[in-house]
């Protein structure tokens, strides 16, 4: 008996909404059929009614209940009721009403319910329907009517569906933090009129005024289909009003799912300011291509890479292999995906060693490679030219190598927009990089291909992790040259065209990015002193600095003799092929690389990739010797 009671107590307790909802069902279900009498009687019920309505409410409560447990009215949330609840409320409280009252007319002939006045019945669905309806809304109604709408005054930009979620969620949290006051819009038809309680006050180009006018706090932008360069004109008009904090929600297929909710708003960040509209690619056919199969990431533990793996990820593939030299960074992405329950295999090895490279191909056969494993910096590869060819041009050939001897159907090179009319060895590096993957095309049944994007935003390294320590410290900002203007994408982004590209490639080709409009890293400078809550040249000053040996004011993607050709995805071209460099002489000449990576032979190491790249043209950062050498 015990144990019984046990289960029936673990049974209630797991249960509650269900109870208490049914509870209150049976309550109000009787209630509603005995005022339904009452008030066809006027007070003055009959005995022989009063006789039959135990009966008749029993039949009623087990039908209905029925009825309402298959429109799913015990699953319902009780503080997010909404029109489609109201919806399912009335098919339950018809489909019950409907089948009582098939049973008490068919039970009117027999000695049960002998004469049970069926004028009853309309009055009773009537009731009953207001009843359950009302029992549903109370709590939301109670929340809204004891909302007294503490904290920050807030203006929703965007009257449309999101907007109105946004508020709803305001509503229902009363420790929200924020107090709505209206919308805004440029839909001239919904000027005026009242969404939800609050007026949509105006279109866009009022904000400064209506800011200023209400005293509004804050800016919540609810307009995830909108592209970048309206998000950035809301924020510039919210900063001109004085708006102290500005925020914004996430992407539509958050909200198609309806998982909006005000923990989902988020700081503005530099992603929505560079004039860049959402990605698109085809997932399905990524899906297709990855999932099932075994995939290899060369330095998985840096940006490129580790983005990379969590995308490739999601794909879920048979096998998913985690190469980096660098353990640290390895152990933190391997973590990290194990977390998000994605088995994958980390494995620390240089792709230096042409040994290790083959062990690991031949004994665990990727099918598809992506190599983003390099060195990317271009002042400490100025300085270090003999690892960024023993890396970049090295470690590319024997993982090409690899993967050619073991089968692999698909590789991919993470390539850079600065390997295009190079200035610096970086460059220079993975411009071989790239011609080394072509001179392998077609020679077997891997494909090889290349795909050059310019800079990623926020990556280990890279400039915005060095604004954010230079404002943490107090420090000026370094700004090298005044007109000095990058290429940038986000690191989801940029990884996603990877994979389309990857998708596409037949072997051979040199995919080029869509990277949008080139940003002036002056601009880039003072909007992320913005972002942090400060005032460009007042809070934070802007320095500036000379650019260093190997940097050029602007990044070509395209060779003086390439241009490019379009693809089926509008974000993805392929540059026009050069000449390719194949054959025994090509590759001796960059396995001599080898033999220059001593410190005296740099002089030689950059007379080996000018005659790889005719295009590059060294840097005034290289050694004294060098420079003299080279005629700097």
């Amino acid at each position: 008996m015990r144990a019984l009671g046990s289960r029936i107590a673990a049974f209630l307790t797991g249960h509650d909404r269900e109870i208490f909802f049914a509870v209150g069902d049976v309550a109000l279900i009787m209630a509603s059929l005995l005022a339904a009498t009452w008030l066809r009687f006027d007070g003055a019920i009959p005995p022989e009614t009063v006789r039959q309505l135990p009966l008749a409410m029993a039949i009623s409560v087990a039908v209905k209940l029925l009825a309402f447990a298959s429109q799913r009215l015990y699953a319902m949330s009780w503080s997010q009721v909404s029109l489609l609840e109201m919806i399912a409320v009335f098919r339950g409280v018809t489909l019950g009403s409907a089948i009582f009252w098939l049973i008490t007319l068919a039970l009117r002939r027999s000695d049960l319910l002998p004469g049970f006045p069926r004028s009853i019945l309309p009055l009773d669905y009537i009731i009953t329907l207001h009843a359950i309806g009302g029992f549903r809304l109370a709590r939301r109604v109670y929340q809204q009517l004891t909302h007294r709408g503490a904290g920050r005054r807030a203006l929703i930009v965007g009257a449309g569906a999101a907007g109105e979620q946004l508020v709803r969620a305001m509503r229902q949290t009363p420790d929200s933090g924020y107090a709505p006051v209206g919308f805004v819009d440029d839909d001239t038809r919904k000027v005026g009129t009242v969404i939800y309680g609050l007026r949509v006050l105006g279109p866009r180009a009022r904000l400064p005024g209506i800011i200023r006018g209400y005293q509004i706090e804050a800016v919540l932008i609810a307009i995830p289909t909108a592209p970048t360069r309206e998000i950035r004109n809301i924020i510039s008009l919210a900063r001109e009003g004085g708006a102290q904090e500005i925020r914004i929600i996430p992407g539509l297929d958050q909200l198609l799912n309806g998982h909006l909710a005000l923990a989902d708003l988020r700081d503005v960040q530099l992603t929505d300011l560079l004039g860049r509209d959402l990605v698109r690619a085809d997932t399905s056919s990524i899906g297709q291509w990855l999932s099932g199969r075994t995939v290899l990431v060369t330095g998985a533990g840096g940006s490129i890479g580790a983005e990379l793996s969590r995308q490739i990820a999601r794909f879920r593939p048979a096998a998913l292999l985690l190469v980096d030299v660098d353990e640290s960074q390895l152990f933190w992405v391997h973590q990290e995906l194990e977390r998000l329950g994605v088995p994958a295999t980390p494995i620390v090895a240089d792709v230096r060693s042409e040994r290790r490279m083959r062990e690991i191909w031949t004994q665990l056969r990727p099918h598809v490679v992506f190599h983003a494993a390099a060195y990317k910096h271009v002042g400490l590869m100025e300085r270090h030219p003999q690892e960024a060819a023993a890396t970049n041009i090295l470690g590319t050939l024997a993982v090409v190598q690899a993967s050619r001897e073991s089968g692999v159907e698909k590789f991919v090179l993470i390539s850079t927009d600065k390997a295009v009319n190079p200035t610096s060895v970086m460059g220079a590096t993975k411009r071989v990089a790239e011609k080394i993957c072509l001179a392998f095309s077609g020679e077997g049944p891997t494909q090889f291909i290349a795909v050059r994007f310019g800079n990623v935003l926020g990556s280990r390294g890279s400039l915005l992790p060095l604004f954010q320590e230079r404002i943490k410290r107090g420090e000026p900002l370094v700004v090298r040259g005044s007109n000095m203007r990058r290429y940038f994408m986000a690191v989801e982004e940029a990884v996603l065209l990877v994979l389309q590209a990857g998708l596409m490639g037949e072997g051979g080709e040199v995919f080029v990015l869509d990277m949008g409009e080139p940003v002036r890293i002056l601009d880039l400078a003072r909007e992320f002193i913005r972002l942090s809550g400060l005032e460009p040249d007042k809070d934070v000053p802007i320095v500036f600095a000379e650019p260093e040996p190997g940097e050029k004011d602007y990044e070509d993607l395209l060779t003086a003799e390439e241009g490019t050709v379009a693809t089926k995805h509008d974000r993805i071209f392929v540059a026009r092929r050069t000449p390719l460099q194949r054959g025994e002489a090509f590759l001796a000449s960059v396995r001599s690389v080898e033999d220059l990576l001593a410190p005296e032979d740099q002089l030689r190491l950059v007379r080996r990739l000018q005659e790889l790249v005719p295009t590059y043209h060294p840097s005034e950062m290289l050694a004294p010797d060098v420079k003299v050498g080279l005629g700097l």
